[in-house]
């Protein structure tokens, strides 16, 4: 797989938000809000960075399974989170930490902003009360790569928009989908079926089947899938 820089950030119509950028260790995200939430933005990132370091330090396989793991009722609230997501699309549970960083940092940042986008390496959180958002989607060499987009409606209510490939960047992949985006209202449990959906797109004549799958986890809201000049999209999602 290809690793890009991101590049695709230079493409954001910034409107009337206010963006800066929070990178620390490999967490990088983007995010605009009404305001400069930088300092609470950092302090939430260590925080939830703290949670999954402190317990993958006590829980070794944690971070190296690629199927679910048992659910622990004692672990910290991102930890359990990204279990259930796991559980649900029969993934390991590092296939939704860029998600869940992302869902919960936008969590604690809407107590100072009504308005939040969070992205994360593809991973985006929404929560938009006054305008609808546009999410170009970035499938590499793929001839439909910035030529597709899905609208996000706005309403206030959170969103997680999350794109998986398997043929650019360094997340593992078992499939070979260039864009595989998965809609639903958690950006954790949209990560780990992009993941997931990824896997079960190795040839076009997969598409449809893989579309089917992804709508069958419990949550997801809808799919989208591009592999080469080949596009299917299945359920509620809007192109743009």
């Amino acid at each position: 797989m290809e690793y890009r820089k991101r590049t695709y950030r230079n493409r954001i119509s910034k409107g009337d938000l206010v963006y800066f950028q929070v990178k620390i260790k490999e967490t990088d995200l983007y995010i605009g809000a009404d305001s400069d939430c930088r300092d609470a933005a950092i302090q939430s990132v260590h925080r939830h960075r703290e949670f999954i370091e402190e317990y993958i330090r006590h829980n070794p396989p944690f971070i190296n399974s690629m199927t679910p793991v048992e659910a622990d009722e004692f672990a910290p609230a991102i930890i359990r989170e990204m279990t259930e997501a796991s559980r649900r699309c029969g993934v390991g549970p590092m296939a939704s930490v860029a998600g869940a960083i992302a869902r919960n940092v936008g969590v604690d940042l809407i107590k100072c902003s009504d308005n939040v986008i969070i992205e994360n390496g593809g991973d985006i959180f929404l929560k938009l009360t006054n305008k609808d958002a546009i999410v170009g989607i970035f499938a590499g060499n793929s001839p439909l790569s910035y030529k597709v987009s899905i609208r996000i409606k706005h309403g206030g209510v959170p969103a997680g928009v999350c794109t998986s490939s398997g043929t650019v960047g360094h997340s593992l992949s078992f499939g070979r989908a260039d864009a595989v985006c998965v809609t639903s209202e958690s950006a954790t449990l949209s990560d780990a079926a992009a993941t997931a959906v990824c896997n079960h797109v190795r040839r076009a004549g997969d598409i449809k089947g893989a579309l089917d799958f992804g709508l069958r986890i419990e949550g997801v809201m809808g799919v989208l899938i591009i592999m080469g000049d080949k596009l299917g999209i299945l359920g509620d999602i809007e192109l743009a």
